[in-house]
């Protein structure tokens, strides 16, 4: 087949053509002046014989002339059928175009992922095109898709045309069970942890959704980062595929530890596959629901990445801090004569207790704003590094005062949950998480206000809390 570049302009046309008659209201078409266009949306639009019109279109909807047009008959996702006369072209995008005997074309003759079927007593005056036609490999079987599912805004459907979308999708289903299979103990801690953590899992998805792309961008300034970037993206991959299979066996769990079967908790190797399984079933029959199938289908995907990645955290939080800096300095002390000579000990910030009463929204916004300004003074011919630069001085000042310049000044602090001192683990994911919070319109941090624990959108993914230090606490020297 040899594309000429005026059937790409006629495609393009006709693209348009449906475009401007989607935004128009539609009749019944007999009914309709013959002078004007006739346009469906949703349904059928048919010439009869005898009448004219100068242009008909449909979309989602079969186009039908058995009288005169005078200019093109176009279906957007529907088949146009023709036994009278067409002065223009005739054009089915994702549909079989039909000439009967009786058929007069002027121009010429368009199917896009369609079939022709033509009478030989047809007769047309121009070319015919016929791209990615149903015997183009797998471009014939998005058709059946596109009408069934996509115009539907959903993954699956029960319709002819369908069975290799069903069998991908149990193919995945058996991939996502065969992890559980290999895999029980980190789909039990994930789907653990999405249990007692959902809302912390949630926002964990949305800073790396909304961080990746700085990512990648950062990876490929540095130059020495670009070998990375496939590492990075095959690693968001599988844990992606791994989330959804977390999801599914906690959708699963959730139904088979239910009261229907006796309310029991399932902690076997084998449990999981079967979660699973009944997980996926269940999403299934979710996704052939119009809307809600498609949304489903994109929540599944972020929680699950969320899932993984929040796991990933408490695993590395449960990790980084070696027992014997976590035991509370109590008991007898040193004595002077035994220090005597001995080296000084590095400065070290003490771990602060996260019971001391919590900042309010006001003075922690007070104590942002100087450190903003100082940062912005600092930064004042990089506009566009400024919240790089304040976050990693946010995440410095954290690790190695506790606090910022502006918390310092207002006798803040930033406390961790579990009472342990403030690592860079947590300091950096707290800087991270503070775009999260900027990203919605400031509402992560507006949420101290509302919040009963006083913490921000960052606070609660970075397990931690601004506090007032009384005026008894001793700050480090500096």
């Amino acid at each position: 087949m040899k594309l000429r570049p005026a059937c790409i302009v006629v495609i393009l046309m006709s693209l348009g053509i449906s475009a401007i008659a989607g935004a128009q209201s539609s009749a019944d078409a007999g009914s309709r002046d013959n002078s004007k266009d006739l346009v469906g949306v949703g349904h059928d639009t048919t010439l009869p014989s005898g009448h004219e019109a100068d242009s008909v279109v449909s979309i989602l909807g079969t186009t039908r002339v058995s009288g005169h047009d005078r200019s093109d008959a176009v279906a957007v996702l529907g088949d146009v059928i023709v036994d009278g006369k067409v002065d223009g072209d005739v054009v089915a995008v994702v549909g079989d175009v039909t000439l009967a005997p009786t058929a007069e074309v002027g121009g010429d003759v368009v199917t896009l992922l369609g079939t022709l079927q033509r009478d030989p007593a047809a007769l047309v005056n121009g070319s015919i095109h016929s791209i990615f036609d149903r015997d183009f490999g797998p471009f014939s079987r998005l058709r059946a898709w596109i009408k069934n599912c996509v115009l539907y805004a959903r993954p699956l459907a029960f319709a002819p045309g369908l069975a290799w979308a069903w069998g991908l999708a149990l193919g995945f289903l058996a991939l996502y069970a065969s992890l559980a299979l290999l895999l029980p103990g980190a789909v039990r801690h994930c789907v653990h942890t999405f249990d007692e953590y959902p809302g912390h899992s949630l926002l964990a998805a949305f800073i790396a959704i909304l961080l990746t792309p700085v990512l990648f961008l950062l990876l490929g300034i540095t130059i020495i980062g670009i070998p990375a970037i496939p590492f990075v993206a095959t690693g968001l991959l599988c844990a992606g595929i791994f989330g959804k299979a977390v999801i599914l066996a906690w959708i699963g769990s959730r139904i088979l530890g239910s009261r229907l079967f006796g309310g029991r908790n399932f902690e076997s190797a084998a449990f999981f596959p079967l979660a699973v399984l009944v997980g996926g079933a269940v999403m299934l029959l979710v996704y052939v629901i119009p809307v809600l199938g498609l949304l489903a289908f994109q929540l599944l995907g972020v929680l699950g990445l969320g899932a993984v990645i929040y796991s990933i955290l408490l695993l590395l939080r449960s990790h980084r801090t070696p027992p014997h800096l976590a035991e509370p300095l109590t008991g007898p002390q040193p004595s002077a004569a035994s220090t005597a000579g001995a080296p000084a000990p590095e400065p070290t910030v003490s771990p602060v207790s996260p019971d001391l009463p919590r900042a309010g929204f006001w003075i922690r916004m007070a104590a942002l704003f100087l450190d903003a300004v100082l940062i912005g003074f600092i930064t004042s011919l990089l506009h566009h590094a400024f919240f790089v630069l304040l976050a990693v001085y946010g995440a410095v000042m954290w690790k190695l005062r506790g606090a910022t310049l502006g918390g310092i000044i207002f006798d803040l602090k930033v406390a961790r949950l579990d009472g342990q001192p403030m690592n860079w683990e947590t300091a950096i994911v707290r800087a991270l998480g503070c775009f999260l919070s900027l990203a919605v319109a400031g509402l992560g941090f507006i949420w101290i206000a509302f919040d009963g624990g006083k913490q921000a959108w960052h606070d609660k993914i970075a397990g931690t809390a601004v506090v007032r230090l009384p005026s008894a606490v001793v700050r480090v020297p500096g």
